[in-house]
């Protein structure tokens, strides 16, 4: 058995196909981690959905910003971007189907085992593991309950930007999910700076990386993410540090970061494909 965790795949389902060939995939036996993102911005969205729901158990899956974008124009509380690609899914005759098995996935998964743990974007500094898991799991809950539309009503926005116990009701939400599936850089306190999406050096000199925050309380941890298609792993010094997205969409290479083989291993591996579908970056 090996297990493997992709990056940001954005519909690029051909691509999905020749990493899967490059790896020597084996459904009856390797488990995939998909890092969120599997919809939008490529043209087999579709597909994607269809063929990592089909892998049932065989599949691990956290939801990105365009999944939880997807699940809420379905709701009636977003609408489509210019740039989006998501009609095909919305006019399939599976959706139903497809955006429950979607709107059930978790925006965190930590695996005891390896003592990996996969999220989309990243965690702000006042979250360890337990605190990132409860947090995670107060909007999984409402995603999951019949009133999950009501949840999308109020999910866009910046603001609040700053974590507090005392936050409440759909602020506390917004920030939960803004770290799990938006969350590139924030200032040394951990103020989320959100409109940051440039590679490392580009932002605004108070911002930081979320990974580089000195007193960050998942410093132990080891953390994979996507997301953010301007970083790259070479330009990663802090331990325990994984990102998978290599910018597909853009027409960068789609990734895999090889966690285990017959035995885990001592350090992941990244085995990439090029990919040919060329947008703009947003």
């Amino acid at each position: 058995m090996a297990v493997y965790a992709i990056g940001d795949v954005q519909g690029c389902y051909a691509e999905l196909q020749l990493l899967l060939e490059k790896i020597s995939y084996n459904n009856s036996e390797d488990i995939l981690w998909f890092a969120g993102d599997l919809v939008n911005r490529g043209p087999g969205s579709l597909a994607v959905l269809r063929f990592v729901k089909s892998l049932g158990a065989g599949a691990v899956v956290v939801l990105g910003n365009h999944d939880l974008h997807l699940l809420a124009v379905a709701a009636g509380c977003a609408k489509n971007k210019p740039s989006d690609t998501l009609e095909e899914i919305l006019s399939a005759p599976d959706r139903e189907e497809l955006l429950d098995w979607l709107r059930f996935q978790p925006l965190i998964y930590h695996d005891k085992l390896s003592g990996f743990t996969l999220v989309h974007a990243g965690l702000p500094p006042q979250w360890g593991l337990i605190e990132a898991q409860s947090c995670a799991q107060e909007v999984e809950t409402i995603l999951r309950s019949a009133d999950y539309q009501e949840f999308f009503k109020h999910m866009y926005g910046n603001k609040p930007n700053l974590w507090s116990t005392d936050l409440t009701g759909w602020g506390r939400k917004r920030f939960i999910v803004n770290c799990f599936s938006r969350l590139r850089y924030c200032d040394a306190s951990g103020k989320l700076s959100l409109n940051e999406k440039g590679q490392p050096g580009s932002q605004a000199k108070d911002c930081l990386p979320w990974f580089e925050v000195s007193n960050r309380l998942s410093k132990e941890m080891k953390i994979i993410f996507g997301h953010w298609s301007t970083l790259r792993s070479s330009a990663v010094s802090e331990p325990g540090i994984f990102p998978t997205d290599t910018g597909c969409v853009w027409g960068g290479e789609l990734t895999a970061l090889k966690l285990q083989g017959k035995q885990l291993q001592e350090k992941p591996e990244y085995i990439n494909v090029p990919c040919e579908q060329i947008k703009s970056v947003d």
